[in-house]
């Protein structure tokens, strides 16, 4: 399976990149802030997308508006959202509409 990462915690990141290679997937792209997350996507037309939440520069909601994006470009795009924080606006907000392939965690 093809992997796209987008998360600005480095520690984090590639520990996501570990995990996920050394289960036999491969990570097309690892990207660390919002405005790369898209082009990524895009470029690489992976199996799934795991991405953050708050991302830089504005730490708000750049990885949900991303993966809204993202599918909007790429239908039916596997897109699982990753969040430390407790904020179901952004969990309804992507998951609205009867979408299919999202998941929020």
């Amino acid at each position: 399976m093809r992997v796209v990462i987008a998360e600005d915690n480095a520690l984090l990141r590639e520990g996501l990149v570990l995990l996920l290679t050394s289960a036999g997937h491969e990570v097309a792209a690892v990207v660390g802030t919002g405005p790369e997350i898209v082009p990524a996507l895009l470029e690489h037309r992976p199996d799934v997308a795991v991405l953050d939440v708050r991302m830089p520069p504005g730490f708000r909601d750049e990885g949900l508006r991303a993966a809204r994006a993202a599918r909007e470009e790429i239908p039916g795009l596997p897109v699982l959202v990753l969040s430390q924080y407790v904020e179901e606006s952004y969990a309804a907000e992507l998951l609205g509409g009867g979408s299919s392939g999202v998941g929020y965690l």
